[in-house]
């Protein structure tokens, strides 16, 4: 069973560390008769710039619909009960950028939370506030404003092999800090139904609730992935365990930084493994690369040039395994972004040019947009909406009962005309409204009235 790392106790201390690549030398005991090797002067510098962070939420609490009626309560003499209750989480994250302050971490370690707090391993407690969150990454950033940050430097995660030495530093089950070690026993790993976009980091080295979202370091102390699930029938640890690598998580975080949201872009084709069989029909001796089963009209792709049956053997000047492989590299390309695809057309390799695309969604998460309107289901008004034609702007589609945009006063049925003063007529519109805004004024239609929502 897969399951993301949950916190386990009240207080979580730091985790991180793991994953060196084979040719880095073992760190020794400095003076002595003989020295012995440690890795304690990597785990000195490196595990400063581990946190530990706690969140607080509100989620609401669901019932039988027989319980809100004052009858049957009556009837009964059942006692009035709470409609929500506090939640509370607790994780890791890693100091990736001293000077700003920036913490990468999971996703699910600070979904749905109202506060964030952050523990520096020297005690400093500081309150952290979102960047912005990729649930299909399962990538966070949250910033701090500290001064005496430590920070951990980015490796190239690619060169990353199968053997690299991984120690790993956490508080699983509330033990207190511990130090674990492994290798890394497999990459690529993909396919797992954990996430959105798959390319783990695979390792033996005790990952366990309560080190979620820590540091995956290699022998010099640089961060390679970030830890996030684990493989367990019985909620420990069993030598199975998933990290992100780091340079996926550096471009998501950069979009992060700059937009507030990952802008994923499409190149409009759909792509399949290059088996045996398709590869000796297409006689292809190299089993590398993905073959294009279709190609959508009017899609990027389709402006350039690409066609049914070509086979991608490179995006970017990287080689390609499969079709997680295409996937994962297109998906953290930004929308207007150029692609260059290496492909084999009749036997002979060809060099295309790509922009890429927007994806033409007509529904769209709120927390995907801001997380002021987390909990809301927003979309635009087609041709099959009542509203069609005679109301412009973004329908709530749905609302979660005590969530963040259920708290601000959004209903199911909404019609969002304007945003920040800024007349909107589909998502796209209300997106760039609300883009990197403290505040969200809303102008909302509902029914036959309308009103305004401050949202802060």
């Amino acid at each position: 069973m897969m399951r993301k790392i949950p916190g386990y106790t009240l207080f979580l201390v730091l985790f991180a560390l793991a994953a060196g690549q084979a040719r880095s030398a073992l760190p020794v005991v400095e003076g002595g008769a003989a020295e012995l090797p440690t890795l304690a002067p990597m785990l000195e510098r490196a595990t400063p710039a581990v946190v530990n962070i706690a969140t607080r939420g509100r989620v609401q609490i669901r019932e039988n619909p027989l319980f809100n009626d004052p009858f049957f309560r009556r009837f009964f003499d059942l006692p009035q009960r709470p409609r929500e209750r506090i939640t509370q989480s607790l994780g890791s994250g890693v100091v990736v950028d001293a000077s700003k302050g920036y913490i990468l971490t999971n996703n699910h370690v600070i979904e749905k939370a109202d506060e964030i707090e952050v523990t520096l391993r020297d005690g400093r407690k500081m309150k952290a506030e979102l960047v912005g969150a990729d649930p299909a990454t399962d990538v966070a950033v949250i910033r701090v404003r500290q001064d005496r940050l430590t920070a951990l430097p980015m490796a190239d995660s690619d060169r990353l092999r199968v053997g690299d030495f991984v120690v790993a530093i956490g508080n699983p089950f509330g033990l207190g800090q511990t130090v674990t070690s492994g290798i890394v026993s497999a990459l690529g790993r993909t396919g797992l139904g954990i996430e959105g976009y798959e390319d783990f980091i695979q390792t033996d080295a005790s990952i366990n609730p309560g080190n979620s979202g820590g540091a995956l370091v290699n022998l010099r102390g640089e961060l390679v992935g970030i830890n996030t699930a684990i493989f367990s029938q019985s909620g420990g640890n069993i030598g199975i365990g998933f990290a992100i690598p780091i340079n996926m998580a550096r471009e998501v975080m950069r979009q992060l930084v700059e937009h507030g949201r990952v802008e994923r872009g499409v190149l409009g084709v759909q792509v399949q493994d290059l088996t045996p069989e398709l590869a000796q029909a297409f006689a292809i001796p190299d089993r590398r690369g993905v073959v294009i089963s279709a190609v959508v009209p009017g899609s990027a792709a389709e402006k350039a040039g690409l066609k049914t049956g070509d086979i991608i053997i490179a995006v970017n000047g990287r080689v390609v395994e499969d079709s997680a492989d295409v996937r994962n590299r297109i998906g953290l390309i930004r929308v207007g972004s150029r692609v260059e695809l290496k492909i084999l057309r009749d036997g002979k390799e060809r060099i295309v040019r790509a922009t890429i695309g927007e994806e033409q969604r007509t529904e769209m998460k709120g927390e995907e947009l801001h997380p002021y309107l987390d909990g809301a289901l927003l979309g635009d008004i087609g041709e099959n909406s009542p509203l069609y034609e005679r109301v412009k702007g973004v329908v709530v589609v749905d609302v979660a009962p005590g969530s963040r945009a259920w708290r601000a006063g959004l209903r199911k049925g909404d019609v969002i005309m304007s945003a920040n003063r800024r007349p909107v007529g589909s998502l796209g519109e209300l997106r760039k409204a609300i883009k990197r805004q403290d505040t969200l004024l809303l102008n909302i239609q509902r029914g036959r009235s309308a009103l305004f929502l401050l949202l802060r």
